[in-house]
């Protein structure tokens, strides 16, 4: 079940829709919680609003026949005394198993759980919860549509029926980035990731005749590309970017640039204060802001080798071919700006503007650094645009910015020059020293106490130590920087699970269940900061754990306390667990280890619901001036992709309706979306 929390802008004043003010300033810091089934999570702080935006997906699974309903409770954030309730809409989940979604403004309800009074309007929330039953097959029922699909990649622009061109027209706008992500990670899988993205690059260019038009559209090309640069390339952008978005949250600035905007403050010391003119703002804005420009073009231009080998390569293709399509002077800037429309206006700009989405930053960004943040990634936009004049005409009062902006537009161009200068050899060389290392999957303080069955458990008994997970072993250092020391090797983890409150005083306590060198289980107990950061460390863990032999089926949700545990009572230590492990259920990131069989299962599921506009185009290209003989078997008509899809969709429809003897179907995995 995924609970997502996306942006909503104000709501109109007369339906009123805003949450109850419940600070002095007349708003209120709201978060929401959400509750299903035993989980907990929250989404991030909105300061100083009544009308909140968010943009956050969670998860929880959902079991056959749940009764248990969905919870969403609004709070307001205080530093020093206890967060205030605003109120709470519950989601009966009976119902989305009959009417799959629901959808609408769902008012506020109080806490009946208390004695109040008449609390008056309590606000709304814009709700969507949709469920999805997705059973996945075994990869034996899969493998003649991913072959179908890759064939047709390896065959490329010139393959007959051009099946990927007809499956992104028949691709509403509205589903077309999730067909594309899913796409884009099948391939992944394949190692044909490059060969997909080629292909939507040259049908772009071949349907494109102004060059200023180019990846401009929300196609099929311009939505892969995105999900691939987030599959591929964040821990590049981290690097890059990450410093850059640490300094200006942690300098806080004032920074404005429209003079129609600025605030005029005092300024001085020891009771010397005098207005600062409105010039002396714009002068330290514009500074403020070259400086934080320099420093990303600078961190951008030294890292052509930090780039993983296949962005690099993607990149090569992708001006290649724009260069060939428009090989003419006047255009020559059009192969960089290709380049920059993705590398900067879809990848480091939007990540810019929402470092919490791209996992830079742990809470959404304050008023005042938030228009620093809108700032620096206008400029950043300029400067990827090539500082044309359309650029520049838009909003003129970033004039100050334009020296900083022009010498960026060399720096970038010289940039991309060496990053698209990458041989077959230099990529195949870079991936194999890509791979031999283990790149960190999370890493952060935690608190730790490994118990031994001695002695009491309380909270001040953990020590805070700088965590790292990698494919190889979850690791301890006293500090980032130091020497780190393996605590538990990866293939020894047997489960990952949420501690009991009780047993700690602490409700982000988790605990990793792992066999020592003697084969013994032993557990790791780790404090979290936050209940979404525990969720995070949780799905990472299990994530990575996922294929290991041995997953334990159950788990003790308390402690072994003196001669019993603290959840069951039971007094041998080494008893079933009392509860059932959770290892499958994890938070859908960009760094998903790829599932083939369910990025298979759902091209499927979207390929049937679109199955009746491709039957209507094979029907207009068979009756066509270049038609062949109509639509037949796989055997018969190898030329004809789409009457073989349609037959292996019948046959998958068949595989569904019953499952292959000896090889039953997959647990169905059950999706819930929640968006406010």
């Amino acid at each position: 079940m995924v609970v997502g929390v996306a942006p909503q802008g104000p709501p109109r004043p007369s339906r009123r829709r805003d949450l109850a003010p419940k600070d002095r300033n007349g708003a209120s810091d709201p978060f929401v919680r959400v509750r299903y089934n035993g989980r907990t999570q929250e989404t991030s702080i909105v300061k100083k609003s009544c009308y909140p935006r968010w943009n956050e997906t969670f998860e929880f699974e959902l079991e056959e026949g749940a009764a248990e309903a969905l919870c969403v409770e609004a709070w307001d954030w205080d530093l020093v005394s206890r967060n205030d309730f605003l109120g709470k809409v519950v989601v009966n989940v009976q119902r989305l198993w009959a009417a799959q979604r629901e959808e609408g403004w769902f008012r506020l309800q109080p806490d009946q759980s208390k004695s109040r009074r008449e609390e008056g309007h309590l606000g709304s929330l814009q709700l969507e919860v949709r469920l999805r039953d997705e059973t996945v097959l075994p990869s034996s029922c899969y493998q003649p549509l991913v072959q179908l699909l890759c064939r047709e990649v390896k065959l490329g622009h010139q393959g007959p029926g051009q099946l990927i061109s007809l499956i992104e027209e028949t691709t509403s706008t509205e589903c077309r980035q999730e067909v594309a992500t899913t796409l884009l990670k099948l391939f992944l899988g394949q190692g044909l990731a490059k060969d997909f993205l080629d292909l939507l690059f040259q049908l772009e260019l071949s349907r494109t005749c102004e060059a200023n038009t180019l990846f401009r559209s929300n196609s099929l090309a311009s939505k892969s590309m995105e999900s691939f640069l987030k599959v591929a390339g964040m821990r590049y952008l981290h690097g890059v970017l990450g410093p850059i978005i640490d300094r200006v949250f942690e300098e806080k600035k004032y920074v404005e640039l429209d003079p129609s905007k600025v605030e005029v403050k005092d300024v001085g010391c020891s009771g010397l204060h005098r207005p600062q003119t409105e010039a002396e703002v714009l002068e330290q804005s514009a500074q403020t802001l070259r400086a934080h420009l320099g420093a990303l073009l600078s961190a951008l231009s030294r890292s052509v080798r930090a780039c993983p080998a296949v962005v690099r390569a993607t990149f090569r293709q992708l001006f290649r071919r724009v260069r060939e399509r428009f090989p003419s002077a006047q255009d020559e800037n059009v192969p960089f700006i290709a380049v920059t429309s993705f590398l900067c206006l879809r990848f480091v700009s939007p990540a810019i503007l929402a470092p919490k989405l791209f996992h830079l930053r742990e809470r959404h960004a304050d008023a005042r650094t938030s228009r620093t943040l809108l700032l620096l990634a206008k400029a950043v936009q300029n400067v990827g645009n090539m500082d044309t004049p359309a650029s520049r005409a838009k909003e003129t009062w970033m004039e100050p910015l334009q020296p900083t902006v022009r010498q960026g537009v060399a720096q970038l161009k010289d940039f991309i020059t060496k990053l698209v200068d990458i041989q077959e050899k230099d990529e195949l060389d870079l991936q194999r020293a890509l791979s031999l290392q283990a790149p960190p999957v999370k890493e952060g303080p935690l608190f730790i106490h490994r118990t031994k069955g001695k002695g009491p458990l309380t909270s001040s008994s953990f020590k805070k130590l700088h965590f790292s997970l990698t494919t190889e072993a979850l690791s301890f250092a006293k500090t980032p920087s130091s020497k780190k020391s393996t605590l538990i090797k990866l293939a020894n983890i047997r489960a990952a699970e949420k501690v009991e409150e009780k047993s700690f005083g602490s409700s982000h306590v988790m605990q990793a269940i792992y066999t020592d060198d003697s084969g013994r289980l032993q557990t790791a107990y780790l404090q979290c900061k936050c209940v979404n950061e525990l969720n995070q460390w949780l799905s990472a863990l299990r994530k990575v754990c996922i294929n290991n032999t041995g997953l334990l089926g159950s788990y003790h949700p308390g402690v072994f306390r003196g001669d019993k545990w603290s959840c069951c009572h039971q007094r041998d230590k080494t008893d079933l667990g009392c509860n059932k492990t959770r290892s499958w259920v994890t938070l859908q990131e960009w760094n998903d280890p790829l599932d083939h069989d369910l990025e298979a299962q759902l091209i499927y599921r979207h390929l049937l619901g679109v199955e009746a506009a491709l039957r209507e185009k094979h029907r207009q290209l068979s009756t066509g001036p270049e038609a062949s003989r109509g639509p037949t078997g796989r055997g018969e008509a190898p030329g004809d992709p789409l009457a073989e899809l349609f037959q292996v969709l019948g046959d998958l429809q068949e595989a569904h309706r019953s499952s292959p003897a000896g090889s039953p179907p997959s647990e169905p995995s059950r999706i819930l979306e929640l968006q406010t």
